[in-house]
């Protein structure tokens, strides 16, 4: 009987958990583990969870419960099977899911999964294990790098985390009590993982952070970068034709990476920009620490250095005390600034923040309606926004074969997917594509140079409320 074993892993919430996940993976494969899709079959079963909205907590612990079941039926056998409960949801609640799930072997924080291996050899030996703190050691230095035939595998785009955690402390969010502290990754260490990622034919690189734009890490002057200059020097390597990074928070958006967006090609023309109400009295309850009329004055610069940049943002209908008035404010806002896409969310109180303590709660029939009139018009600018695109010609990465014979599937510079007939080969690859079809979340076109012939169909639309790139 081979020792080697599986793991499988569902990853909830943002793109981060998606990275951390992979992160993971690759911490495990030293000590025999590789990744399965059959989660019925799996040593290791790692839920990686989203601790931003209390229905995600709660999708984790029915997950539990359908995982039990399965543990159960294996009990006694030759193939155990152990569950292991990540990400932020492990960090707030810690020893608590022990004892509300008892069939969870394992549980542990973002900042601990690089010690993975040794965890799972002390839940091997029967201990119910909690790893919750923030150790003082570098999670990515003691991190393995990826195989480059595993990198291959993932495809020509990836995420790589440059920050994480956040020092805002806005008052509706749980990241700085589950993430911890703003880090920051040395420029090194970020510029050896993209290299990597380009020499394994990683064609687009999204850096990733809590709060991205705050980066500084350290250089190799000694120095600390921002995230404009790390993009300045990231745009050197060869091979990694596209650059994009998420979450940003309005107040890190400084004069460098304002530069960034107006001299780097290879620098894709999207932002998303959180600004997450229009009313300054609600954005002074949330501690952003910006107006209105800042926001839209930073817009301008960026539009300025950078005018065919397509912004996307995240809105929170319903907060505390929010008025008719206050949400007027915020559709305002949303009108002026004209958004390519958006992710709008009705508050959600969470355990441990400021805001849960706030007078003047939303009734859920408000906040209902109010989330109703603003998707409505931010769908609106979407689709405005992809009608723009009808008969232009713009290149594309094509990612992944389409979910039709003959087609691929791509992203566009502005992120929206687009669906090419066009041959296998041209996988990895970018070429030239003139748009022929638009629908509300994708765009249909054909190679430059071919004829126009039957169109691909179209795939079916995602809400505009999708999961958010971040809450900075």
């Amino acid at each position: 009987m081979s020792d080697a074993k599986t793991v499988f892993v569902r990853t909830y919430g943002c793109q981060m958990n998606v990275y951390d996940s992979d992160r993971m993976t690759d911490a495990l494969a030293p000590v025999g583990y590789s990744t399965t899709e059959n989660l019925e079959e799996a040593d290791l079963v790692i839920l990686n969870t989203c601790h931003i909205r209390e229905k995600a907590a709660e999708k984790v612990y029915s997950e539990i419960g359908r995982l039990r079941k399965v543990k159960d039926a294996r009990a006694g056998t030759q193939k155990p099977m152990t569950i292991a409960i990540a990400g932020c949801v492990a960090q707030a609640e810690g020893e608590e899911i022990i004892q509300r799930a008892p069939a969870v072997d394992l549980v542990f924080g973002p900042q601990s999964y690089h010690r993975l291996p040794e965890l799972l050899r002390r839940a091997g030996n029967g201990a119910r294990v909690v790893e919750t703190d923030f150790p003082a050691e570098d999670k990515f230095a003691a991190l393995p790098a990826a195989e480059k035939a595993v990198t291959m595998k993932r495809g020509v785009t990836s995420f790589l985390t440059v920050q994480e955690g956040c020092d805002k402390f806005c008052t509706f969010c749980v990241v700085p009590y589950t993430r911890g502290a703003e880090l920051s990754r040395s420029v090194a260490q970020v510029l050896d993982e993209a290299r990597r990622l380009a020499e394994a034919g990683v064609r687009e690189v999204t850096l990733l952070g809590q709060n991205v734009n705050a980066y500084h890490g350290q250089g190799p002057d000694g120095t600390d970068w921002g995230l404009g200059r790390l993009l300045f020097a990231l745009a050197e390597i060869p091979g990694l034709d596209r650059l994009r990074y998420t979450t940003s928070h309005p107040r890190d958006m400084d004069d460098e990476l304002i530069a960034a967006h107006r001299d780097l090609d290879a620098l894709m023309p999207y932002l998303h920009l959180p600004v997450q109400a229009g009313s300054d009295r609600i954005l002074g309850l949330m501690n952003r620490k910006h107006t209105g009329e800042e926001y839209l004055h930073l817009v301008e610069r960026i539009r300025a250095a950078r005018p065919d940049i397509a912004l996307s943002g995240d809105f929170i209908v319903g907060f505390p005390s929010e008025t008719e008035a206050d949400f007027q404010a915020t559709l305002d806002l949303v009108r002026e600034i004209g958004y390519a896409s958006a992710f709008s969310f009705k508050y959600s109180p969470r355990p441990g923040t400021p805001g849960a303590n706030l007078d003047g709660q939303v009734p859920e029939e408000v906040k209902s309606e109010r989330l109703a009139r603003l998707q409505a018009l931010l769908s609106q600018q979407q689709r405005a926004f992809n009608a723009s695109k009808r008969g232009t010609e713009m290149d594309v990465l094509f990612e992944k074969p389409g979910r039709f014979e003959g087609q691929l599937g791509g992203r566009s510079p502005w992120l929206q997917a687009v669906h090419v007939e066009a041959p296998a080969e041209l996988l990895g690859e970018i070429r030239r594509v003139v748009i022929e079809d638009v629908g509300s979340n994708s765009l249909v076109g054909r190679l430059v140079g071919e004829h126009s012939g039957a169109r691909a169909p179209m795939e079916k639309a995602d809400t505009v409320e999708a999961n958010a790139g971040g809450v900075a």
